[in-house]
């Protein structure tokens, strides 16, 4: 058998693998929460975060003179090994656990501890030279550390998924120059409406993806007002003078962000609404990326019984029963993410919601729901760059025979032949199976030279004041 180190707690004695970095707290916590087989360890940025959040008070708590310099050395060193993802094995709980994140504190107050023990030459559990609670945890709380350490990793996660917009943004921009002068009918509620080019709607999605960036740009600052050293409800109970100041300015230089301590800490702790307004804002970046993988679908249905205008590039075999068949499989995965955002927004209002009094004891799905919701919205802008955008191609003929076929172009004649005629125009149109031209010839309104004047050059009608 494998050796084993004694470990106990309020509960009582517990045996711990010898090798393990985590300890009882964390042990009791895995076999009471197994819910979702999805440890905290996968979530890379919040394992960073709580080693940020512990360095900064170990530093904070050696500055006021609460923690003995070779133990605080010690433990700093352990974080940043942490930090750098040296032990994301070791944080073993559930995402999703009862206790307010206390288990996940634990976890990381345990892992650091035994981390640190070895860097001073202590053996594994040795808590009498560093102890995960009164070393590790001096000076904090659960309810203090897991709501900071839950910000710095949105903060993280936050940036890298607007790069991952920009990245999806730089494609549909280049593919709006491509499609510059492609000329295609626009839709209004899938009705013919009046000639634009595909370009334009192409640089459609570029600009909605890029608004979309600036929504998120525009939450990271609330996001720096943190309650650290507020410790259990904002009090600051067991929190030296200096504490809370000096814990936040070392958590700044080690994010590399200005972080500034909470005016009111005990409505700090207790208030998730800037939780909320983040998965309202994801949700937002969901919406409209499954609105412009909607259209994607739609505007390569078919090949031939469907609009056909754009082709996306074939990914995989679409069928096991009709051959030759290929599905839009990079638009429909996108709609999915975004489905799984949008309810994720719905987890994230129910907790929020259900805080009571001084603490709300469901940031532990808070912090999953928006970590899953960032990392699904983020590999899904790359993988519709790569996999689908920087692909496709435009079926120009088939657009432009779609343009002088419509009856659309009418809405152009309206100026001159007033909004009666030009309405007997398009149903005359429809009902001979004509174009536009030849009913405006047949019933005399205009001209051959009055007509092409108007509609004879068609990029006229899609940039008519460039």
């Amino acid at each position: 058998m494998s050796a084993m180190r004694l470990e106990h707690d309020l509960l009582g004695n517990y045996e711990i693998p010898a090798t393990a970095y985590w300890g009882v707290h964390s042990a009791r916590a895995a076999e009471n929460f197994a819910i979702t087989g999805v440890p905290i360890g996968h979530y890379r940025s919040l394992i960073k975060a709580l080693a940020i959040v512990k360095e900064a008070a170990a530093k904070a708590n050696q500055e006021v003179g609460e923690l003995d310099n070779e133990i605080a050395s010690a433990i700093i060193a352990a974080c940043h090994e942490v930090a750098a993802g040296k032990f994301d094995k070791e944080f073993i709980v559930d995402a999703i656990q009862g206790g307010a994140g206390t288990s996940t504190n634990m976890n990381a107050n345990e892992v650091i501890a035994n981390r640190a023990l070895e860097l001073a030459g202590f053996e594994k559990g040795d808590y009498d030279k560093i102890h995960p609670l009164n070393h590790v945890n001096m000076s904090q709380s659960t309810n203090d550390v897991y709501p900071t350490a839950l910000k710095v990793a949105l903060i993280i996660e936050i940036r890298e998924l607007m790069k991952a917009m920009e990245y999806l943004r730089a494609s549909y921009t280049r593919k709006a120059v491509e499609f510059k002068d492609v000329i295609k009918m626009g839709r209004t509620q899938l009705q013919d409406a009046v000639p634009m080019t595909l370009g334009q709607e192409f640089a459609t999605f570029a600009r909605m993806t890029q608004e979309d960036e600036q929504r998120l740009a525009e939450v990271i600052p609330l996001l720096s007002e943190i309650n650290l050293g507020g410790t259990a409800i904002g009090t600051q109970l067991n929190a030296p003078q200096g504490y809370a100041d000096a814990a936040c300015r070392h958590l700044s230089e080690l994010a590399g962000w200005q972080f500034v301590v909470a005016g009111d800490m005990v409505e700090a702790t207790q208030d998730t609404g800037v939780f909320v307004l983040v998965s309202g804002v994801l949700k937002r970046v969901a919406v409209k990326l499954s609105k412009e993988a909607n259209d994607l679908r739609l505007l390569s249905s078919g090949p031939r019984a469907g609009f056909g205008e754009i082709t996306l590039p074939a990914r995989q075999a679409g069928s096991s029963i009709m051959p030759g068949k290929v599905n839009p499989v990079i638009p429909e995965v996108v709609n999915q993410i975004a489905f799984s955002v949008i309810g994720n927004d719905m987890t994230v209002t129910m907790a929020c919601e259900a805080g009571q009094l001084q603490l709300n004891a469901f940031e532990p799905i808070i912090a999953r729901a928006l970590m899953m919701s960032i990392i699904y919205l983020r590999q899904g802008c790359y993988t519709l760059a790569d996999k689908c955008i920087d692909g496709i191609t435009a079926n120009v003929d088939k657009m432009r025979k779609d343009v002088e076929y419509s009856i659309g172009t009418v809405t152009a004649l309206s100026p001159m032949l007033g909004y009666e005629n030009a309405t007997l125009v398009a149903q005359t149109a429809l009902a001979e199976n004509s174009t536009v031209k030849e009913v405006v010839l047949k019933l005399h309104l205009m001209t051959e030279a009055e007509f092409d004047a108007i509609l004879g050059d068609v990029d006229k009608l899609v940039r008519p004041n460039s």
